[in-house]
């Protein structure tokens, strides 16, 4: 005879009966057509389980406040190196040229160079 399988939502519907306390386990289980010893089982899987439901949900909340920082710090540095390299354009006199002169063209690899690699602060 082959071994029958549950899918997660009918387990969880048959634990959730067994929580409400309407009906025995032995109920619910000769209802569902399962051994008793196996919705004991996953009741006690279930029960076992609660707390990192809710361990779970602080750490998702953790990991996305820590993402928008690190967001946030990037935008930052972006704004950082886009004012800077337009100053050093400003000073150098390559702003509004055209990159035909030495100057010019060095000075824009150099602001294209601060630009692609981060300075760490």
């Amino acid at each position: 005879m082959k071994r029958r399988t549950f899918t997660a939502a009918f387990k969880a519907q048959v634990v959730q009966e067994v929580l409400r306390g309407e009906k025995t386990l032995a109920q619910v289980a000769s209802a569902h057509k399962v051994h008793p010893n196996v919705v004991g089982q996953w009741k006690i899987a279930a029960i076992k389980g609660l707390p990192s439901l809710f361990d779970e949900n602080r750490r998702n909340a953790q990991r996305e406040s820590e993402h928008q920082a690190l967001t946030d710090e990037l935008y930052a540095q972006i704004g950082r190196l886009t004012t800077e390299v337009a100053w050093l354009k400003k000073k150098s006199g390559c702003a509004g040229r055209p990159v035909r002169s030495k100057r010019c063209e060095s000075t824009t690899m150099k602001a294209q160079q601060a630009t692609s690699t981060p300075s760490r602060a």
